[in-house]
C-alpha cells in the first residue's frame, strides 16, 4: 500500500484540494456518477444480499444525494477563515481560525450499507479538502467491485482511490502514514483499528454498534410503536447498526405489543416473507450461522424459520428472554427481536446504566416526565422519541456513538468538522512590543497581576 498512500500524499501536497471550486467539482462529479449508474448499484446490492430496490435508494443513494447537496450549499461558508477576539496580553494582534484538511484520509467501510457507509464519510473528507483512500468491505463483493470500477475509472488515484481486499489489506494500509482514519464496523475490529492508529498517533473516528434498546411505557401509542419498531428492526433484514436490538415493554402491554408487531410483520412482508421482494437476506454463511444459533425455539413468539440455501431468516420475535440468554450477549445484527418486560422504569434505567453505552436508544412514550427521565439519565449516541432509526434522516443531527459504540460524529456540518483541523493563528504587529513578558522579571509580577484583572 506504500505507493497508494505516497501518491495521495503527493497529490495533497500540490495544494489542489485547498481550492473550494475543486472540491465542489469533485462532489458534483461523484453525484453524477452515482445517478448514471443507479441500475448497476441496485443490481450489485441485490447480488450481495438481495436488498430491495426501494431500500437501496432510500438508505443508500438518497442519503448520499442529500449529503452532497448540503455540502455544496454550505462549503464556502464552512471553509472560510474565521476571525476571533485577540487577548489584551497579546496586544496589538489579530487572531483567526483557518480550517485545515488533515491530508490523506482512510475510510474503512462495512458491508451492511456498502455504498452509503463507504461514500458518506468520504464526502465529508472531500468537502474538507482531503484526499481519500476508500476500503470497502470484502463481504459485499459485488458492491465493492462496482465501487472500485466507478471510482478508479473516473478519479485521479492521487485524489480518490478504492482499494479492495481483506483484513490483511486493511492492516497494510493502517501501517502507512495517514492524516486521518474513519472506521465503521464492529467494536471488536474497532479496537484493532484504534491500536494501529495509536502506533502512529493518527486521529480517527470509530462508528461502532452495540445493543440499542427500545423502551415502551404504558402511555405509548402501541399501534404506531409496533409499526415503527418493526420497520426499524427488519429493514435490511435487521443488519443495521442503529436498529432496535431488543425491546423493553411495560408488563401491562407486553402481550398486546407482541401481537401488534406480529401483525405489522405480516402487513409488511405477507404470510411468507421468503416470497417477499421487500425483504433482504443475510450477508453470508458466517452471519447466518451465528444468527440461527441464538434463536431458541421455545422462546419464539413469531417466525423462527430459516433457509441456509438462500440465507433467509424469517422476521422473528422472541419472548421470555433474560440477559443470560445467548440472544442478549452481543449485538444481534439480524432479524431477531427479543422482547422483555418491566414494571418499574427506574429499575430499567438502572439496569441500562450498567450496560455498554449503545449507538442508539428509542423511547415510545407520551409521558413528558418519562421522556425527560430516560433522555437525561441514559447515555447513548443518538435516538428517537416515538420512532426508530429516523433520526439519521436529519442531516442537521450529528451521528456517532459513545463509549463502546464509538466516538466522533459526522453527517452535514459535523462531517466537515470531523475531517478538518481548526488551525489557530495569531498575527502580531511590529509597531509596539511590550517588555513586560521578557526577563529579567524583577518587579514585573505585580504589574502582570494588575493587568490580568482586566482579562
Amino acid at each position: 500500500m506504500e505507493p497508494v498512500v505516497k501518491k495521495q500524499q503527493q497529490f495533497f501536497n500540490t495544494g489542489k484540494t485547498l481550492d473550494i471550486s475543486f472540491r465542489k467539482k469533485q462532489l458534483r462529479k461523484l453525484k453524477n456518477i452515482l445517478k448514471d449508474n443507479e441500475a448497476k448499484i441496485y443490481e450489485a446490492l441485490d447480488k450481495d444480499f438481495r436488498k430491495p430496490m426501494f431500500e437501496s435508494y432510500a438508505t443508500e443513494l438518497l442519503v448520499l444525494y442529500q449529503e452532497i447537496d448540503h455540502l455544496l450549499t454550505n462549503i464556502d461558508r464552512w471553509a472560510k477563515t474565521k476571525k476571533v477576539k485577540s487577548s489584551i496580553i497579546n496586544f496589538p494582534s489579530k487572531s483567526y481560525i483557518k480550517p485545515q484538511p488533515y491530508g490523506v484520509v482512510l475510510v474503512i467501510a462495512p458491508w451492511n450499507y456498502p455504498v452509503q457507509l463507504a461514500l458518506n464519510p468520504a464526502l465529508g473528507a472531500i468537502a474538507a479538502g482531503n484526499t481519500v483512500i476508500l476500503k470497502p468491505s470484502e463481504h459485499a463483493p459485488h458492491t465493492s467491485g462496482l465501487l472500485a470500477k466507478l471510482i478508479n475509472n473516473n478519479f485521479d488515484p492521487g485524489f480518490l482511490r478504492v482499494v479492495e481486499g481483506d483484513a490483511e489489506t486493511t492492516q497494510s494500509l493502517l501501517s502507512e502514514p495517514l492524516g486521518y482514519i474513519f472506521f465503521t464496523g464492529s467494536t471488536h475490529v474497532g479496537k484493532i483499528i484504534m491500536q494501529s492508529a495509536a502506533n502512529q498517533l493518527t486521529p480517527l473516528t470509530l462508528e461502532l454498534g452495540g445493543k440499542s434498546p427500545a423502551i415502551i411505557d404504558q402511555s405509548a401509542n402501541l399501534t404506531l410503536a409496533a409499526k415503527r419498531i418493526a420497520w426499524g428492526k427488519f429493514i435490511n433484514a435487521g443488519q443495521t447498526c442503529v436498529s432496535p436490538d431488543y425491546v423493553y415493554v411495560h408488563t401491562s402491554v407486553h402481550t398486546q405489543l407482541c401481537r401488534l408487531i406480529q401483525q405489522e410483520i405480516r402487513s409488511f412482508y405477507g404470510d411468507d416473507p421468503s416470497q417477499s421482494d421487500d425483504y433482504a437476506r443475510i450477508i453470508n454463511d458466517k452471519h447466518f450461522n451465528r444468527l440461527t444459533n441464538i434463536i431458541e425455539p421455545e422462546n419464539v413468539f413469531h417466525g423462527g424459520n430459516t433457509d441456509p440455501n438462500t440465507r433467509y431468516i424469517e422476521p422473528t420475535i422472541m419472548t421470555q428472554v433474560t440477559w443470560d440468554d445467548a440472544v442478549m450477549q452481543e449485538e444481534i445484527f439480524g432479524p431477531i427481536l427479543p422482547i422483555l418486560s418491566f414494571d418499574d422504569l427506574d429499575k430499567i434505567i438502572a439496569t441500562l446504566q450498567n450496560k455498554s453505552k449503545p449507538l442508539a436508544l428509542y423511547l415510545f412514550s407520551t409521558n413528558n416526565k418519562n421522556q425527560k427521565k430516560v433522555t437525561r439519565n441514559l447515555q447513548f449516541g443518538g435516538g428517537c422519541i416515538n420512532d426508530t432509526v429516523a433520526h439519521l434522516g436529519n442531516i442537521e443531527l450529528p451521528f456517532g456513538g459513545i463509549g463502546n459504540s464509538g466516538f466522533g460524529t459526522y453527517h452535514g456540518k459535523t462531517s466537515f468538522n470531523t475531517f478538518t483541523h481548526p488551525k489557530s493563528i495569531m498575527k502580531k504587529s511590529n509597531w509596539l512590543d511590550i517588555s513586560l513578558r521578557y526577563p529579567p522579571y524583577d518587579g514585573k509580577l505585580k504589574w502582570l497581576k494588575k493587568l490580568t484583572k482586566f482579562l
